[in-house]
């Protein structure tokens, strides 16, 4: 499987199953995931490859921000999982 910085995935287990994420970052078996409320970009998910959900949705320019080390904000991310909720 194959994984993006600001990819949308959502989780398949765990007490926050069905939730939205956007991978910040990934290892071999484990990514690093922010929902901007409940998990901040200060203190990411980490997640098991085999735990999430693969989504259509990258928000590119979120992940070259990442890749770049560039700053992203929690309410950047919050509001591109809102436009993913909208768009479902």
């Amino acid at each position: 499987m194959e994984f993006f910085p600001g990819q949308v995935v959502y989780s398949k287990c765990g007490r926050d199953k069905g939730r939205a994420f956007i991978i910040l970052s990934f290892e071999e078996n484990y990514l690093y995931l922010t929902d901007g409320t409940l998990r901040p970009i200060e203190r990411p998910k980490k997640k098991k490859v085999m735990h999430v959900q693969k989504t259509g949705f990258v928000f590119s320019e979120l992940g070259e921000k990442i890749i770049n080390g560039e700053t992203i904000t929690n309410s950047e991310i919050e509001k591109a999982l809102k436009n993913v909720a909208a768009n479902i």
